[in-house]
């Protein structure tokens, strides 16, 4: 089942003492749930919305409760909807390692939290797939009522084909008529121009994430020897010898890119979390909601 798969009862515990602690620095614009902070503006009612289990009780207008017997939320001009946009990298690159887990189930599992996050507060989030640009887009979903909705649109993302990532932000950019929270969960192995693209994101009003999602082999490469490797996303093979010298300067490769990202995060008052796929979860969403630039 996908609800069980990518959120245990543990794992929603713990998203449970977080939630009230994420803060969404962009406002979409509409009329929703985020209280707005603007100087001088007026608590003007705008519209009902249909009650959702999780949502706040305090906010049910009785009576219209009264009159009708079906309990809906009282929403205000003041107010501003937030949303939040998850983009899941589905590249063949996401596909390994290929035993224990993979980097396409960490990013699933990651994005099911930032979900839930946003849900939990009554709030809109929305799945979309990069693959050679923004390969597909799903519908938002509204309140702790989406979740399954959005589980199960997770479930389905499945790593193969080549990436451009960029061209996935730049699509995001392009069809969001709002600005929001961006969440970017991909092992950001793209030859495109991603950081400008993200620059793009930053400079329309997005409160971008980066969720760098990498195996350990990644980190701590110990192959030695001739090998014949297979790019994942292209199918070329090419024949390589990996010794002390090859391995050191993959690995100041590795480093660079971690700290462009963590650079320009850092540049942006944006955030980046690095997770591994053998490191728990709980460790990794704390560190979303704190906004933390990794190390």
């Amino acid at each position: 089942m996908a609800d069980a798969a990518l959120l245990d009862a543990g794992f929603v515990r713990e998203l449970e003492v977080l939630r009230r602690r994420l803060e969404v620095r962009a406002r979409s614009g509409g009329a929703g749930e985020a209280v707005a902070r603007r100087k001088g503006s007026s608590a003007e009612f705008h519209e009902h919305r249909a009650y959702a289990p999780g949502d706040d009780l305090r906010r049910i207008d009785w009576s219209a409760y009264a009159r009708t017997g079906e309990p809906v939320l009282k929403l205000f001009r003041a107010e501003e909807d937030v949303i939040v946009r998850l983009l899941v990298d589905g590249s063949a690159s996401l596909d390994f390692p290929a035993e224990g887990v993979r980097k396409i189930d960490v990013a699933r599992r990651f994005g099911a939290a930032v979900g839930y996050l946003a849900l939990a507060r009554s709030e809109r989030a929305q799945l979309l797939v990069g693959g050679q640009g923004l390969a597909k887009e799903h519908l938002p979903a509204r309140g702790r009522a989406g979740l399954p909705a959005l589980l199960r649109a997770l479930d389905g993302v499945t790593a193969k084909g080549g990436t451009h990532l960029a061209k996935a932000i730049e699509d995001v950019v392009r069809r969001s008529s709002r600005s929001g929270m961006l969440v970017v969960l991909s092992d950001f192995l793209d030859g495109g121009n991603v950081l400008g693209a993200l620059d793009r994101a930053a400079t329309a009003g997005h409160d971008v994430a980066l969720v760098h999602v990498v195996a350990p082999e990644e980190l701590e490469p110990g192959m030695e020897g001739d090998f014949e490797l297979e790019d994942a996303e292209t199918g070329e093979t090419v024949e390589v010898t990996l010794d002390a010298s090859a391995i050191e300067a993959y690995v100041l490769r590795f480093a660079g890119l971690c700290e462009e990202l963590r650079g320009w995060a850092r540049r942006r008052r944006a955030t980046y979390i690095r997770i591994r796929t053998d490191e728990p979860m709980e460790a990794a969403i704390r560190r979303f909601v704190a906004r933390a630039v990794d190390a």
